[in-house]
């Protein structure tokens, strides 16, 4: 049976599914989420994936429903469960990519395009460039070495070639091959695995090799890969959708429409990263993104701009770096974007080189360039976009995009010794744009084909060079390295703030809101913490400096082999990880602790990587957080973490309060309604632990113990006030900043919901407190009421002038409600 679009969610909940926390698991939380206050559940991917995987974004099969978390099955169970509670269900879809898996077989497509070629039914599933080299075939990089030094490991079963655990369909007909000819036979190239660097051709996910890219931009694959999730939500089973990665789509616009359609509209929202002042496309169908541009304007209030600047400066006495090596910002993000551009997407670029290429000896004007030309251009044009990609096929977007690709090129340009060679960036440029070269024998195709791989390629480079690898090169202060950051402009006023807000209950007042997600590198309790460094960056520098004499690791200027001060970056990073996390000296948060700063050091690239592992350097640099921050030298940390825990206690709650009543719909990661602290995965994205009992208790007059019980009756409150009240706060309800007034005026953030619901919040407490505090600031009650604080009970008229240091004198926010 159809049902009719529902409503947008007052709130979601975001649950990680994975076998350890199936839909059973689901289903008990199900009574304490209601409880809370939450519309909605919110559901990692939960078609079938790789057997064990933790996240489900490795899909292998979109006709079924992951049978490890209990099948369709188990998925109709919990949504009853869910409705009989009042609660829908929002899923996580992931339509750029699927699995490669081990073995292939698992993935049924691909396994016939393997056996069966280009002339399978399912080659149009993936972008594969069938002519880009290997004699036709499809390479696949999965060998530990070269082929001739595997080949004693590869055998024959019937129809099957097997090589360790990988198993490969035979083309039809070569199965009594000897070996050499046997696998020159095939669709498929086997090579080894670093030979995916540069030769692979087919489109994957950034650089991963292990999910390949799906034409989801072809109505009948869209088809294939959407009809369970489609029907599932005409039968009311699903009642929302969180895309994931829509940059990587050739037309995300056109996608959105064709799901729009198949949905009936049901809320929709897009994993899109937003930099700078970049707006989601006007012409999207969708609610707006999933929130890490709320995320961003959340943060950047409780950083403290000129305590930022005084941070940096101990940073760079502390560490020394070069600048382009985590001393500046953005010479960082042009060195990454040039490492990532040259070597981690070298097969990407050679495909738009090659399709350039076809496209130059066929036009005289502004044809005949070289290879090397326009392998130069592309990569020069491509680092200097400031967005993850241009949308230049969208009428909203084409002035915009135009422009920023023209500033693009024009610096390019400058990149070229000789003027006339630089007339290669005119045809990149033009390309990027869609912008046809008017000759009879032009191909479109090839110009269509470059723009959208111009543009995938282009956000895969943003999200490598800048998320993945200059936020680890640029350590300065860890709560402003996360999606959607600017690490070098980490602070936001409050009328930036307030501008953002005002802007997302006009243009998308459904869009989605988040402070932490399975995705953010470090969770919102840890970064409130980290973000009072920003107001305290001499004492910061003082007990760092304590610290680092008395801690010592194989990993010093001279390299592995010598002993002395760790390697002062690792050491910044290290020690402030620890304090994020709140377990300085904690021997048993080494175990999470090491591994989030071995992933860093990995991203960052300089001394270790993923592919190129110094074994002796990532064995000391664990020793030294065992030994430093996890050990016995970290005392002043833990000095340092008692001093500012009242000024922790604000960031945290006023963030929270923020996040939830902002305009948007928030969405709670699993565990964050009270304290949470958790470093990047697989850390946050352990199986979710409930225990409703604190909820009850306080429910039942219980004064909260701590913030983690502060934060809870915070969240609850919020959450059930939505969910009682949603037109307060959806896309028919009004934002109005509220200013205080007096000489700490700027340390109070606070805004009135549709008349009726007002929320006060301290922000920068640590420097307010060492200005004297609140003074005789006050804050003017907007007219009505009378109003009631929701926390305390306490009652005052509308239109009252409250000083501010009575009005949060008890806790440093407060939400009201006009009766």
């Amino acid at each position: 049976m159809t049902q009719p679009p529902s409503p947008s969610p007052t709130a979601t909940y975001r649950l990680q599914l994975q076998p350890d926390f199936p839909f059973a698991a689901a289903e008990r939380a199900v009574p304490h989420l209601a409880a809370l206050g939450v519309s909605h559940l919110h559901l990692s991917p939960v078609l079938e994936a790789v057997p064990g995987s933790t996240h489900g974004y490795d899909v292998v099969d979109h006709a079924a429903v992951r049978a490890e978390l209990g099948g369709e099955r188990g998925l109709r169970a919990l949504a009853a469960t869910a409705r009989s509670h009042g609660l829908g269900l929002v899923v996580d879809l992931v339509p750029n990519h699927m699995a490669v898996p081990r073995p292939v077989s698992l993935n049924g497509p691909l396994w016939q395009v393997l056996r069966d070629g280009p002339a399978s039914p399912y080659a149009r599933w993936f972008d594969i460039d069938w002519d880009a080299g290997h004699g036709g075939r499809l390479l696949l990089p999965v060998l530990g070495g070269r082929l001739g030094e595997e080949a004693r490991h590869f055998r024959v079963e019937g129809d099957v070639l097997r090589y360790r655990e990988h198993a490969f369909p035979l083309r039809p007909g070569t199965e009594g091959l000897e070996l050499t000819r046997l696998l020159e036979a095939q669709w498929y190239r086997l090579a080894w695995w670093r030979l995916a660097r540069s030769e692979l051709n087919y489109r994957r996910f950034f650089t991963i090799a292990e999910l390949i890219a799906v034409r989801a931009e072809d109505p009948e694959v869209f088809q294939a890969t959407h009809g369970t999730v489609l029907r599932l939500v005409r039968e009311g089973v699903i009642d929302g959708l969180r895309i994931d990665h829509p940059d990587g789509l050739v037309d995300p616009g056109g996608y959105l429409a064709r799901l729009h359609e198949g949905t009936g509209g049901r809320w929709t929202v897009v994993e899109k990263i937003l930099t700078g002042d970049e707006l989601l496309p006007e012409s999207w169908a969708c609610a707006g993104t999933t929130g890490y541009d709320a995320l961003r304007h959340i943060d950047g209030l409780f950083v403290c701009p000129q305590g930022a600047g005084r941070l940096f400066s101990h940073y760079r006495d502390f560490v020394t770096p070069l600048a382009d090596e985590g001393g500046d910002w953005e010479e960082t993000v042009r060195r990454a974007a040039y490492e990532v551009i040259t070597h981690d997407l070298a097969a990407e670029v050679e495909r738009l080189v090659r399709t350039a290429a076809r496209i130059s000896a066929r036009v005289p004007e502004p044809g005949d360039h070289a290879p090397w030309a326009l392998r130069h251009a592309v990569r020069e044009l491509m680092v200097r976009l400031p967005v993850y990609r241009p949308y230049p096929a969208d009428p909203g977007q084409a002035e915009r995009d135009a422009a920023m690709l023209g500033t693009a090129a024009a610096g390019a340009r400058t990149a070229f010794r000789v003027p006339e060679e630089a007339r290669a960036v005119d045809l990149i440029h033009d390309l990027a744009l869609g912008l046809l070269p008017d000759h009879p024998d032009h191909d479109r195709r090839d110009c269509a084909d470059f723009a959208a791989r111009f543009a995938q390629t282009a956000s895969a480079l943003h999200a490598k060079s800048v998320e993945d690898t200059a936020f680890y090169r640029y350590p300065v202060l860890l709560s402003a390295c996360e999606v959607g950051g600017a690490p070098g402009e980490p602070a936001l006023p409050p009328e930036a703030f307030h501008a953002y807000c005002a802007r997302v209950q006009r243009d998308r007042p459904a869009a989605g809101t988040v402070l932490s997600t399975h995705d953010t590198k470090r969770s919102a309790d840890v970064r409130a913490r980290i973000a009072v460094l920003s107001e305290c960056p001499d004492r910061w520098r003082d007990v760092l400096g304590a610290m680092a004499e008395g801690a010592v690791c194989d990993v010093g200027a001279g390299g592995p082999a010598g002993t002395g001060p760790a390697d002062p970056m690792v050491s910044w990073l290290a020690w402030q990880t620890a304090f994020g996390l709140g377990a300085p000296g904690d021997e048993a948060a080494a175990e999470r602790v090491a591994p989030a700063v071995l992933k860093a050091v990995r991203e960052a690239g300089l001394r270790t990587s993923w592919t190129e592992p110094d074994t002796g350097y990532e064995e000391a640099v664990e020793e030294f957080v065992r030994n430093g921050p996890c050990g016995p030298t970290a005392a002043p940390l833990a000095a340092l973490d008692e001093e500012v825990a009242p000024f922790v206690r604000a960031n945290v709650l006023g963030a929270a309060l923020l996040h939830l009543t902002m305009p948007g719909v928030p969405d709670l990661y699993q565990g964050t309604e009270r304290a949470y602290a958790a470093l990047v995965d697989p850390d946050n994205r352990r199986p979710a632990r409930f225990g409703p009992e604190l909820l009850a208790e306080l429910d039942a007059g219980g004064a909260p113990r701590d913030l983690s019980a502060e934060k809870l009756r915070l969240t609850a409150t919020a959450l059930r006030l939505r969910r009682a009240r949603p037109q307060w706060f959806g896309a028919t309800a009004s934002y109005e900043p509220v200013y205080a007034e007096g000489p700490a005026a700027e340390h109070c953030v606070a805004f009135c919901r549709s008349g009726r619901v007002l929320t006060v919040v301290t922000r920068l407490s640590l420097c307010l407190v060492e200005t004297g505090g609140w003074w005789d600031t006050l804050l003017r009650l907007p007219p009505g009421g009378p109003w009631r604080e929701l926390l305390t009970g306490r009652e005052l008229p509308g239109g009252a002038a409250v000083g501010l240091s009575d009005l949060l004198a008890v806790s440093p926010v407060a939400l009201f409600v006009a009766e």
